[in-house]
């Protein structure tokens, strides 16, 4: 895969995964009955989904940053990874497998993203390297 096509995978699917976390974000900060109702069926209580929403929203303004942040990326991307597990894990454990496929688009799009980040931006000798 050349350059170009690296970077507008790496764009696209960032933009995705972006929407998905900051809409999510944005809904759990304005206490949308749908996605409060589903986090809670799932045994978390108010003071986390509160706290999720805020740092999905943080961590989207990071992702969109060019060129910027990019050991902070590391983390947002790691956040990502972590809450697209827990939700696979509770909906599967809560709600049944049918309800967890949407964690597994999310896996596949922060994974692409993720992947296509470490091509634009290679890490050696525990420095990232900016081409």
């Amino acid at each position: 895969m050349n350059f170009k096509a690296t970077k507008i995978t790496y764009w696209t699917s960032t933009l995705l995964i972006s929407a998905w976390f900051g809409a999510s974000g944005f809904f759990e900060l304005t206490n949308n009955p749908l996605v409060w109702q589903i986090t809670q069926q799932l045994g978390y209580p108010a003071h986390f989904i509160y706290l999720l929403g805020v740092f999905k929203v943080a961590g989207v303004s990071v992702l969109l940053a060019p060129n910027r942040f990019l050991r902070l990326k590391e983390w947002v991307f790691a956040g990502i990874f972590f809450d697209i597990v827990f939700a696979f894990v509770s909906k599967i454990s809560v709600l049944g497998l049918s309800a967890a496929t949407d964690a597994v688009i999310a896996f596949a799009i922060a994974s692409t993203s993720y992947a296509m980040f470490r091509k634009l931006y290679p890490v050696k000798y525990g420095k990232t390297v900016s081409k």
